[in-house]
């Protein structure tokens, strides 16, 4: 088998890393799954069996993978982030997105100043990610911050992948407070709103429009803001004005 090619020309842990993020966050790892042998990465990948356990280690510090000694490595989620915690209440996840709003802005409109094609392809792969989740009835967070992080990474400006590395899948609101969703139907409806914003963000990157890619992100995240809000406001024992 050939090897998979990374990508950055970092430390081959740090690659790894990102790699097997990716899995995790694109769903084709899903939560409970077990990695394949250490053999096997290393044989895929094309790297030392120290490379594969450092890339291992890192990940089991930020919550994304747990072994169990005699039985193997398995994936526990998205991960909440080697060092930036964020808890469920809601005034929290209203502070990470006025964070992300400062952030990812700027990102969006450098993303559609330096995007390669290489770029394109990922963050339409997230979408696909996303849409399919939609349609079997899952929420399609972990491919949500796949979009997200892919727009960080056409930056071209590292820094922006590491924090969003560093913020972790939980960044997504419903992550975190999936019991403020809505039923089924309308909760479907609601996760393909917020897709289609998705693709405004993407449609301006792909055009290489700065100024309306830093508009999408801004109108997609200031709407996430509002939805927890309102979802918050309505929630059995919330305080009634």
């Amino acid at each position: 088998m050939e090897p998979t090619v990374l990508r950055r020309p970092r430390s081959l842990t740090a690659d790894l890393v990102q790699a097997l993020g990716d899995r995790v966050r694109d769903g084709r790892w899903q939560a409970g799954s077990k990695l394949p042998t250490e053999g096997a990465i290393m044989e895929e990948f094309g790297v030392s069996r120290t490379v594969v356990r450092e890339a291992i280690s890192r990940l089991q510090a930020a919550k994304v993978l747990e072994t169990r000694h005699g039985i193997g490595t398995f994936v526990l989620g998205h991960g909440d982030g080697a060092t930036f915690r964020i808890d469920a209440a809601v005034r929290d996840v209203i502070g990470v997105l006025e964070l992300r709003i400062g952030m990812e802005t700027e990102g969006a409109a450098l993303a559609a100043m330096r995007r390669t094609s290489d770029n394109l392809q990922a963050m339409r792969a997230a979408l696909e990610a996303i849409g399919a989740a939609i349609r079997d009835g899952r929420d399609g967070a972990g491919a949500d911050f796949q979009f997200h992080l892919e727009v960080a990474r056409a930056t071209q400006n590292p820094h922006f992948a590491e924090l969003m590395t560093t913020l972790g899948g939980s960044m997504i609101p419903r992550a975190r407070l999936d019991g403020a969703l809505p039923p089924t139907a309308q909760r479907e409806a609601y996760l393909r709103r917020v897709n289609a914003e998705h693709e405004n963000i993407l449609d301006a990157i792909a055009r290489q429009d700065a100024e309306g890619a830093r508009a999408a992100m801004r109108t997609h995240l200031a709407n996430s803001k509002e939805r927890r809000l309102r979802a918050a406001a309505s929630a059995p024992g919330a305080r009634r004005a």
